[in-house]
Order: C-alpha cells, then structure tokens, then sequence
C-alpha cells in the first residue's frame, strides 16, 4: 500500500460509511453533491518546473514535489483535488544525518531558498502549505522541503534511565517497535499517530488520546538537537535544572520557525501489564460535566478521560453503523432514570492491573453516582480498534458530496462549557448565508485539573466548484476560531498554528509576547530562511474570489 497523494492515509485501506449514515447527513445538511477530482497525472500536468539547482540531497521530480505541497487540513485537500496548487515545492531534501541538514540550510542560503520542513505530512493548520489557489511562483523565492524519513530509528537507549534518543523523522509505529524491543514504550498517540513524526509532535507541542496518563509531548522531551540557519543547540538531558529558562521550551511548538529538530530524546516507560478503554453512558451533558470536574479533582491514575456531548454520540455511533446499538443503550440509560439521550464517556487505563482495577471501580462509582451505566465491554475494543481508521471516512464523505474538518481548544471549567456550545452554534450557523447547512458535534478530549480540551468536528456539504467549497470551509473555519479568541479559549490546544491560526496568535501572547517569539526567529535564523508565513506570520491564508454563479 501507498500513502493516498490527496487525502488520509493509505490507498488501500476504505473508510465505510453505512447507508443509514448517509440518510442521516442528508436528512441534516442535504443530499450531497459530488464532483470529480483531479487525478495525479492533471496536477502533474500543470507543475511549473522548480527553480533550485541541482544538489545531490534535493529531488526535483514533480510527483515528489506534489506529495510534499500540503498536509490534511481541508484547504490542502481542496487545492489538491482540484488541481489548483498555487505554490508547491521546488525540490524535497532528504537528509539522513545533522550534519546533512547543515549542508542543506547552507545550500538554502547560497540560493535564497525558503526552507520547509516535513515530517509526516499531518499537519492539520496549513504548517506546509506555501499558500492556496493562488499564482504558481510570482516573484516568491525557491521553496525547499526537507523530508526527515532518513533521520529515523533508535540511536541509544539507556535502560537505567529509560531516555531514548531517536532521530526525529521516526514515527509513532516504528518508535513503539523499538522500545517494544526494551520493553518500554512512550504511550504518545496522536490520532495521527501511524504517520506523525517524534520531530513533529515535539515542533507542533502535539497531545497524545492518553496523554492523562503517559503525558503530553513537552512531559515526555527529554532534550535533543535542532539544526538552525544560526547554527547548533544542543539539549541536554537533565532530570531537572534550576540553570535559568528551559530552552527546551523555545523548540517545543517553534513548528521549524527556528529551525529543524533533527534528534530527540524521549522518556519512556514500562509496557503496563494492563491495558483497557472502559466505556460508559451518561444521561445528560448537566451530568456529564459534574462528572468530569470530580473525576479531575479526584486525580485518579486515568490515561484517558474523553466525553462526547450528545450530538457527538448519536453522530459517530450513526457513522459506525451502530445506531441499534445506540437505541439500545437510550433505552437503558431511559430506564435507570436519565432522559434516553446519552452521552459516551471513555476512560483508559494503563499500569499494573491491581492499581488499573481499582481506578476503574472508583471512576464507575463516580460516575454511577451522577447516573450513567456501563456500556457493554464491546464498545470499549471497538474504540481502541478504530481510533486509527475514523480519519478515513473524511476521504469516504468527500467522495459522497460532503466535507469533514476538525478544530479544538482548551479553556477552564467555568468556560467550558459556554466555550463548547458558542463554538457547535457558530459552526451549525455559519453558512446561514448561502443557504446551506452545516451539523457540527464535540467532545471533550483532554481533562485537566483547571480545565479541559475542546474537539469539534463539523459537516457541510461540498460547493460544485472547488472555490466554493474552499470558501465555505473559511468561512466555518474563521468564525469558529473567533468565536474561541472571544470566548477566552486557547487557539490551539494540539494540532499548533501553521498558518491557519497564526492571525489569533497574538491574542493568547500579547504584544511583548510576540516581539519575544520574533526576536527568537531573528536570533535562530538571522536571514530569514525558515518559513516565515508559518506562526508569526499573521495574516492566514487567502480567500479566494467569490464564485459568479448562484446556488453552489
């Protein structure tokens, strides 16, 4: 199988959407309306010729070019599938050592290259893209990714410590192979997880599914190298240190403003004995929030808590093709007292299985307490199978019609929940004005003592026309993040900044924040080599020209 070159993952995997699921998207935004895409061959036809000088590290060839032009976010698949790239790379560099990429930001510089890196291509807030449906060059310089692929594997492990140095370009299957070998493992599990890289999640500040329990990247970053245009940091890794600021913290979320991390030591732990997803019903969204605030002030040794509000549950276990399921399980929770419409709540466990049982009995009591019930244990191992095949259905609804996105946010308890339902209303009414509908869900995702993470997925129909559907996405996409700055919400909780929030960044930093973070990207990289437009760029991306035909 084959990475899929314009859209989620491998080509030969299919995500299956049941027909009922289908009824019922059309039944909330409409029946959808597909259109062909644009085939490899199209978008390799209209590839104007790069503009960088042979080099025996960079690739020229336009295949190569177009798979390293964008990530995932739905901008990427839009200008992707409709064969209107704007820029795209004009070679990909593919060095297999820090002393490689030395001579590959040296030869940038000779030729006034603008340098991108490229780890797995996940990205979901435009971190690639040098720009959408815009012209191909113009007078912009040379772009040159740099593909980590070949700084992969373990370099050292010390099992007294357990700190193990990779080279950042591994990713999340071939890293938990390695420390299989040791009999550790990171427990590090972005939904991305399969194709995301250590170098990226350490760049992109990036959350794990169960990052309650094994912690988020910048708990589990011992240290490392970053490459910049400047030249060498080296990141040792102390235990602890009192010696001034943490420069770790200047590299975690730098998204490769400041340069390239090409090494990164991680601390791992013990495989744990035991391993499980428990799945429960709550009645109403009033309940399921008191339930969230104990179970954080409780601090119980959890790996997960997740919580999808109402919406969400009847959606996904409708896409799932679960709906007998779900009515099953109102009537359950109708019966033991709640009002037939639940919420799904998630918890994970992982650790020795004495200490695992007894918090899935303290947390079943909590929860039993506010009302839910237990979900048959089936629910559970289905989640944990498929957590990795749901992006897949993006590429299945595309192709019936129907555009699917994501974004989230984290904010304290009080705000929470104002936060969660501002943000589903926004989306829901945010195409009010073409006459169209979109059907947006959440869950909460993340559970801290002080607050709590916010995922929102939403649904709209695809215009005919490409400049529709991108300008429809926009349009969601820009008032859902205004309705977050508003609403005292970070801009990004785990997916980062690229460019698509970068014009909110300011919000959460403040002035003198962000004149740090420039005179940071001045100090690491005096010339300007590092792509300037991704984090402090500021100004987003494009919007396209409205479409002169009505009703698209």
């Amino acid at each position: 199988m084959t990475r899929r070159w314009n859209g989620w993952g491998d080509d030969g995997i299919v995500g299956k959407v049941p027909g009922g699921a289908i009824s019922q998207l059309e039944s909330l935004v409409g029946p959808g309306r597909p259109t062909p895409d644009a085939t490899l061959a199209d978008v390799v036809d209209t590839l104007p010729a790069g503009r960088l000088p042979d080099h025996p590290l960079v690739s020229a060839g336009a295949e190569d070019r177009i798979r390293h032009s964008r990530g995932q976010s739905l901008g990427d698949w839009v200008a992707l599938r409709s064969a209107s790239l704007g820029r795209v790379p004009d070679g990909v560099g593919r060095p297999s050592s820090s002393a490689e990429v030395r001579e590959l930001l040296g030869y940038a510089g000779e030729v006034g290259a603008t340098v991108v890196p490229y780890g797995g291509g996940t990205t979901v807030v435009g971190g690639l893209s040098p720009s959408d449906l815009g012209p191909p060059h113009g007078s912009d310089p040379p772009v040159l990714v740099v593909d980590l692929e070949r700084l992969a594997g373990l370099r050292a492990f010390d099992p007294a410590s357990g700190l193990a140095s990779f080279g950042a370009g591994v990713t999340g299957p071939a890293l938990e192979s390695a420390l299989k070998a040791h009999g550790r493992m990171l427990g590090h599990e972005p939904q991305s997880w399969e194709y995301s890289t250590l170098g990226g999640w350490v760049a992109t500040r990036s959350s794990g599914q169960r990052s309650l329990g094994f912690g988020r990247i910048e708990a589990l970053f011992a240290g490392g190298r970053l490459e910049a245009p400047a030249g060498t940091l080296d990141l040792p890794t102390y235990p602890a240190s009192a010696a001034g600021p943490d420069l770790r913290q200047v590299v975690l979320g730098s998204e490769g403003r400041l340069g390239i991390v090409t090494e990164a030591t991680v601390r791992t732990v013990p495989i744990p004995e035991y391993q499980r997803t428990l799945a429960l019903f709550v009645p109403d969204w009033g309940r399921a929030m008191e339930i969230l605030l104990e179970l954080a002030g409780a601090r119980l040794p959890l790996a997960m808590v997740r919580m999808s509000t109402q919406d969400e549950t009847r959606t996904t276990l409708a896409m799932a093709g679960r709906r007998r399921r779900l009515g099953l399980a109102m009537r359950w929770v109708g019966l033991r007292g709640g009002g037939g419409d639940p919420c799904l709540l998630l918890l994970g466990l992982a650790g020795q299985t004495r200490i695992a049982e007894a918090t899935a009995g303290l947390a079943s009591k909590i929860v039993r307490h506010h009302g839910g019930v237990p979900a048959p244990d089936a629910f559970g191992r289905q989640w944990d199978a498929g957590r990795y095949l749901q992006p897949y259905l993006r590429n299945t609804l595309w192709e019936a019609g129907y555009a699917v996105d994501t974004l989230e946010s984290a904010t304290d308890w009080t705000r929470a929940p104002t936060l969660a339902a501002a943000l589903v209303q926004t989306l829901n009414a945010g195409l009010d004005g073409e006459n169209e509908r979109a059907h947006a869900f959440a869950h909460l995702s993340h559970v801290y003592s002080s607050g709590t993470s916010i995922y929102v997925t939403y649904i709209f129909r695809r215009s005919p026309r490409p400049e529709g559907t991108y300008r429809r996405w926009l349009t969601l996409k820009t008032a859902a993040s205004r309705t977050i700055v508003e609403h005292g919400g970070t801009i990004s909780h785990q997916h980062g900044v690229g460019r698509d929030h970068a014009p909110y960044l300011a919000v959460e930093k403040g002035e003198l924040g962000m004149a740090a973070l420039r005179d940071l990207a001045a100090r690491f990289d005096p010339d300007g080599l590092m792509d300037p437009e991704v984090l402090l760029g500021g100004t987003g991306r494009p919007v396209p020209a409205a479409e002169s035909e009505g009703g698209t």
